[in-house]
C-alpha cells in the first residue's frame, strides 16, 4: 500500500505557491472555447472598462506551463500593463481536435482568443518557442500587433543548427532535450538552459517534474516539435517587421547561442533594439527577472503615451 509521503508531490505543491502568485497580481484564471475545435486556457487582468492599462501578451516557451515561466513578470508587470497569460495547445489546460501542430496554429488560437475577449490591439512578448508564436503574431496582423519581444528565440534556426544542437546535448532526438523523460536527459536540458549550475536534485525530484509537468500530452507536444515552420531547412524565412522590436537575450544561452541573437536583429528590420543580460543564459527572466523587466518595461513604455 502507498504511503502519503509517496504521494506528495514537491512540484505539485510549488505550482500552488505560483498559482497564488498569479492571482495575488490581480490575475484571474479563464477558459474559452476560441472556435469548435480549441480551447485555450488563460492568466489575465479584470477585463473591465475601467482598465485602461496597455495590453499585454506573454507567450511561454516548452515545457512546463506559464506559471513557471513568467511568474516574476507577472508580479512585476501587473501594476502597469494588463496582462493575458495564455496555455499555448497541449500544454497546461488548452486543447484542440484540431490535427494542425505548426506554431502558426499557435499564434491563430492566440489572435483568436483575444478577438473572442476584445483586445483588439496589444504587445506580445514571448520566449524560446512563444517567441515563434509571438514572431507570426506580429507577422500576420501588423495592425494589431504594436509592440513586440523576442526573448531567448531563434526564429531564425536552421535545421543544420538544430542538429548541432541535438549533438551538443548528447541526445538522440530533439524530444530528449525538449521534452525530457528520464532524469538524465532531465538534468542535461538543466544545464544547457541556466547559468548557475543549479544545486543537486536527486532522481525522485527531477522525476517529479518529469510526471508533474511534462508527461501530459507528451505525444501532441512532440507533434508540435516536428510541426514547426521556422527552423524546418537552411533556407531562411524569415520577414522583416513592422513593429518596434526589442531582442532580449541570454549572454551565455547554450540552446540558442548570442550570434543568433545579432543575426536576428540584422533580419528584423530598421526598428530592433536588442540588450544582452549578463550571466544568466535560455532563461533571463528567471535568472536575472528585475533586469529583464526593467529592460521590458522602458521598452514597452517609451512613446506609448499618445496610444
Amino acid at each position: 500500500m502507498a504511503t502519503s509521503s509517496s504521494c506528495f508531490s514537491l512540484v505539485s505543491f510549488y505550482e500552488g505557491y505560483l498559482r497564488n502568485a498569479f492571482t495575488s497580481s490581480g490575475l484571474s484564471s479563464q477558459t474559452i472555447e476560441i472556435d469548435s475545435e480549441t480551447t485555450i486556457h488563460f492568466w489575465s487582468s479584470p477585463n473591465l472598462p475601467s482598465n485602461s492599462k496597455p495590453p499585454l501578451i506573454l507567450i511561454h516557451g516548452f515545457g512546463a506551463n506559464p506559471l513557471w515561466q513568467w511568474c516574476q513578470q507577472v508580479q512585476s508587470l501587473s501594476s502597469q500593463f494588463s496582462l493575458y497569460v495564455p496555455d499555448l495547445v497541449f500544454f497546461g489546460k488548452s486543447t484542440t481536435k484540431s490535427s494542425e501542430r505548426s506554431e502558426i496554429f499557435q499564434a491563430v488560437s492566440i489572435g483568436k482568443l483575444l478577438e473572442k475577449l476584445g483586445v483588439k490591439w496589444y504587445s506580445v512578448m514571448g520566449t524560446s518557442y512563444g517567441g515563434f508564436v509571438a514572431y507570426h503574431m506580429a507577422r500576420m496582423w501588423p495592425k494589431r500587433v504594436e509592440k513586440v519581444i523576442i526573448a531567448s528565440s531563434a526564429v531564425n534556426m536552421r535545421r543544420r543548427e538544430n542538429e548541432e544542437l541535438i549533438e551538443k546535448a548528447k541526445v538522440e532526438r530533439i524530444e530528449d532535450l525538449m521534452l525530457p523523460s528520464k532524469a538524465a536527459q532531465l538534468r542535461v536540458s538543466m544545464s544547457l538552459a541556466v547559468f548557475k549550475r543549479p544545486f543537486f536534485l536527486p532522481d525522485f525530484v527531477l522525476n517529479d517534474i518529469i510526471h508533474t509537468l511534462l508527461s501530459e500530452n507528451r505525444e501532441e507536444k512532440i507533434q508540435l516539435l516536428k510541426g514547426l515552420t521556422l527552423g524546418k531547412d537552411d533556407t531562411l524565412q524569415i520577414s522583416p517587421l513592422q513593429q518596434e522590436v526589442l531582442i532580449v537575450w541570454g549572454e551565455h544561452d547554450k540552446i540558442f547561442p548570442l550570434e543568433k541573437a545579432f543575426e536576428l536583429k540584422e533580419l528584423l528590420g530598421d526598428k530592433v533594439s536588442m540588450e544582452v543580460i549578463k550571466k544568466t543564459a535560455h532563461a533571463p527572466q528567471q535568472e536575472n527577472p528585475k533586469q529583464f523587466n526593467s529592460i521590458v518595461r522602458k521598452f514597452l513604455s517609451a512613446g506609448s503615451s499618445s496610444s
